[in-house]
């Protein structure tokens, strides 16, 4: 784009999912329902996991961590794309844009290096369970939970420092909330820098994360197998079951999302993957976990009362 057309943006339209009235509504009920759903789902997950004595332990320190993830996560996207479906395109201020932005990838990022904190930590369960007490203490697990956060908003800051010192040119986001793949589709000059630096990051933290994820995996799974309970088995496997499809699904969509090549970018398939990653798996989580894990179906039957709740 000639420099000179150059513009100096102060705040962007973000055009939203669709543009049909009839369309709308419709996703405004389908995502009202999911967001109310992820919402009350999560604080369930943090309450159970937080007043049952039972589940005073390092993974559900982690899960309930999970589940404010999520939480926050889904309220950083999900409000703004309601009242979008409800009203014309109505402008974002830059400071907004920059503040989801930087929300965003600073949760999701965050989820991903706890995922990873979380398989490691069920590695030391399974396959070293007499040294559990001494490797994992609670001091570790703030220190690891900490260590999430500042690397997921740092993360995110460099990102969004990188994003926003850009000329942007034009005010229309084709996607449904700031991102940093539409964002750098507007850039007056050429994105290429901000890419590769996209890419970078991305790709270190991803597959540092899935480097910890998989030998993780495959010594349980190998350790599971040697054990000759049955039910010990099933234990086993319905406890890692959840992390794993947590982890699948997390990683699978936000990894073709960020790290693919140009020529596989679709605008509609971006949205999609968003959706998925951003609103849809923070509503999965609490559900994966709960119908999944016997403990924290214990505790829920526990609570409520209930003998048969499942």
């Amino acid at each position: 784009m000639d420099v000179g057309n150059q513009t100096s943006v102060k705040e962007f339209i973000i055009l939203g999912l669709t543009s049909l009235p009839k369309l709308k509504i419709v996703f405004f009920i389908l995502f009202f329902i999911v967001y109310t759903i992820t919402v009350a789902g999560n604080i369930s997950i943090i309450i159970v996991t937080r007043t049952d004595p039972q589940l005073q332990t390092s993974m559900y320190l982690f899960l309930s961590n999970l589940s404010f993830i999520d939480i926050c996560f889904s309220s950083v996207v999900t409000p703004n794309m309601l009242v979008s479906f409800l009203s014309e395109n109505k402008p974002i201020s830059f400071f907004c844009c920059a503040t989801q932005l930087f929300s965003a990838v600073g949760f999701g990022t965050t989820e991903c290096i706890l995922l990873a904190v979380m398989a490691y930590d069920r590695y030391v369960a399974i396959c070293n369970p007499l040294l559990y007490a001494t490797i994992v203490t609670k001091r570790t697990c703030l220190q690891l939970v900490a260590c999430s956060y500042l690397g997921g908003f740092l993360h995110a800051a460099i990102h969004t420092i990188a994003t926003f010192r850009l000329p942007f040119c034009g005010r229309e986001i084709h996607h449904f909330f700031c991102d940093i793949p539409p964002l750098l589709k507007l850039s007056c000059f050429d994105s290429q820098l901000s890419k590769i630096l996209l890419f970078t990051f991305i790709s270190i933290v991803g597959f540092s994360c899935v480097l910890i994820i998989v030998p993780s995996y495959i010594y349980i799974i190998s350790t599971i197998l040697k054990i000759k309970s049955t039910e010990g088995r099933r234990k086993a496997f319905s406890t890692c079951a959840s992390h794993f499809t947590a982890v699948s699904l997390l990683f699978g969509t936000a990894i073709f999302t960020y790290i693919r090549p140009p020529s596989m970018y679709s605008q509609d398939q971006d949205k999609v993957l968003s959706l998925i990653y951003s609103v849809v798996i923070p509503m999965l989580n609490p559900l994966i976990y709960s119908v999944r894990n016997q403990e924290v179906k214990a505790s829920i039957k526990r609570i409520l009362g209930r003998k048969h709740f499942f």
